[in-house]
């Protein structure tokens, strides 16, 4: 388990997304919502992760990786990681 997405809730990011609770990015790519923390949205900050997610989950939360996807995947049980009830 590695750091979690704040926009989809995958829990195994290499980085912190951000960094110091700043909108400075560390330009990882989430493999599951495809979202670039510091270039994603940038201009708009961290508001921008509801929109984002919204979108994403409307268009069939798709997976970005698929060879990261784990087998048991539930897209419930991980929105969970980020307090998302769906």
């Amino acid at each position: 388990m590695g750091y979690i997405c704040p926009v989809c809730g995958f829990d195994d990011l290499f980085e912190p997304p951000y960094v110091d609770d700043s909108n400075s990015g560390s330009y990882e790519i989430c493999p599951c919502c495809k979202f670039q923390f510091g270039y994603t949205g940038a201009s708009f900050g961290k508001e921008y992760h509801k929109f984002y997610r919204d979108k994403w989950i409307r268009s069939g939360a798709k997976w970005f990786d698929q060879s990261a996807k784990p087998s048991n995947w539930s897209l419930e049980e991980q929105l969970k990681n980020i307090g998302v009830f769906l």
